[in-house]
């Protein structure tokens, strides 16, 4: 992690989109999840851990049937269930490379994810 933390907080990911710095190594997550050889080989997946996360989905006003009244209130969003630190297998090719201070990152549609993997403890 040698990217200046002040610099990624600059980011605003909009929307439904999660940034994500990609992993390497194809074969086997840190947490012991094996990614078998033919998905990893044709790059169709890939694992990366979450580095920011969009506000989520917006929803629609509670005042719609009162739409010539201003709302002072701002928009509601549905969370996504993505946190930052989370290790995220998703769809590669819905993903979108940039690169920062000679780093790459990839912003990743919520859709595309297929798995979280989240390193605290489970509370229902």
């Amino acid at each position: 992690m040698d990217i200046n933390i002040k610099s990624i907080n600059k980011f605003i990911v909009v929307g439904d989109r999660v940034l994500v710095r990609p992993q390497e190594e194809m074969g086997r997550t840190n947490s012991g999840l094996y990614l078998p050889t033919g998905v990893a080989e044709k790059e169709k997946i890939q694992s990366g851990y979450v580095i920011k996360v969009g506000p989520g989905y917006a929803t629609a006003s509670a005042n719609e049937d009162e739409m010539w009244k201003q709302s002072e209130d701002q928009v509601k969003y549905i969370p996504l269930q993505a946190k930052e630190g989370d290790l995220a297998i998703f769809l590669r090719k819905e993903a979108f490379e940039i690169e920062f201070e000679k780093e790459k990152f990839l912003i990743v549609p919520n859709s595309a994810i297929l798995l979280l993997i989240r390193n605290d403890d489970f509370s229902a």
